[in-house]
């Protein structure tokens, strides 16, 4: 395994840094922050970058790239709280999508999303309630699903159903109602989608749906934690500036013991994250699918119950000011709250290792 950055991947780390410095600074967060979708100019500035496809073929208009190239951006997309739609639709749909909505995606004209989960069944995703029928020769969905990301940006649907025959499939639509879900981070839109006669296309997997289904998550786990990764690192920054900045008893908080423990602490649940994040986008790419299913579920067991602490402990070193609408540092720990929430709980993770284990 190599541990260092090509020098391609670092030159895609400087050209997203710079884009979402310019055309997505935090003053256009906040300005977008109740907006039930985010900024499309935003999203065709992306495109544009063509990072949108890394993980799509070039046979399809993609660069052919893999999980690690795009947590390169997607660490960046944290860092700058950005609502953009990539992880739903660059990483998600993508990874269902067949060859005839991978060029759509790719080139922007589609933005799409997964539904996989419903009301009242937590991951229990194997058997939906939503149907998948056949009406005059084509496929029709009913149902509804929830935690839906970018419900109401996304104009193609990736919906899990049973069909006919008792069967998961995985079908697109572009026929659907989505309502947004109020949520404690207004960087990371979600919503509710439902689904009545809605035409669809089935979607050639390739391998089982449910095999296709599960990796997908895995992929969607992974990019979620490394996002958080890139939050939890400035929330670090700015916590340890400000411990040098802030006077109290004459003297620089920073000087104190138990704020320096404070930021320590910080610093190495960032790094614990980013090594776990990064072995597991490497897994994706290169490692058999049960040692990349490990790799993923230890990543987000690790970041569902780091992340939130981590965010708690920038608030404790900034103190009042941390809890103001006017100061930086919420936006990140809202968005450290919501990659727990979008994770999963860590008991869940943790039980699932161990099955892995056992097995």
């Amino acid at each position: 395994m190599d541990f260092e950055f090509s020098s391609e991947q670092e030159m895609l780390r400087d050209s997203v840094r710079g884009f979402l410095s310019t055309r997505a600074p935090l003053t256009a967060v906040r300005a977008g922050y109740d907006a039930p979708t985010s900024d499309p100019a935003v999203w065709s500035g992306l495109v544009e970058l063509g990072v949108v496809g890394l993980l799509a073929g070039e046979d399809h208009g993609g660069a052919g790239m893999g999980m690690v190239d795009a947590a390169v951006v997607l660490e960046e997309l944290g860092r700058a709280v950005c609502p953009a739609p990539y992880i739903s639709s660059a990483i998600g749909a993508v990874s269902l999508a067949d060859d005839a909505l991978l060029p759509r995606l790719v080139d922007g004209s589609a933005i799409g999303t997964t539904a996989v989960f419903e009301e009242g069944t937590r991951y229990g995703w194997h058997a939906p309630a939503t149907r998948a029928t056949r009406s005059a020769g084509e496929w029709v969905i009913d149902g509804a699903k929830v935690h839906v990301a970018d419900a109401c940006t996304a104009n193609v649907v990736l919906v899990t159903a049973l069909a006919d025959d008792g069967q998961l499939g995985v079908f697109a639509t572009e026929s659907f109602e989505a309502s947004t879900t109020p949520s404690v981070d207004g960087s990371r839109k979600q919503g509710r989608i439902t689904f009545s006669a809605s035409p669809a296309r089935l979607i050639d997997t390739c391998v089982p749906a449910e095999v296709a289904v599960a990796r997908t998550l895995d992929r969607l786990g992974v990019a979620t934690a490394v996002d958080g990764v890139g939050a939890a690192q400035i929330a670090l920054e700015q916590s340890v500036e400000y411990a040098k900045e802030r006077v109290q008893f004459d003297k620089p908080i920073g000087a104190f013991q138990a704020v320096q423990h404070l930021c320590a602490d910080m610093l190495r649940t960032v790094e614990l994250a980013r090594a776990a994040g990064y072995y597991a986008c490497w897994a994706i790419d290169d490692a058999s699918p049960e040692e990349a299913h490990r790799a993923a579920t230890l990543a987000r067991a690790f970041a569902a119950d780091a992340f939130p602490q981590l965010g708690g402990t920038a608030i404790q070193v900034f103190g009042g000011i941390g809890f103001t609408w006017e100061h930086d540092i919420h936006l990140y720990y809202k968005r450290l709250l919501s990659t727990s929430l979008t994770l999963g709980t860590t008991s869940d993770h943790l039980e699932e290792l161990a099955t892995i284990a056992i097995d």
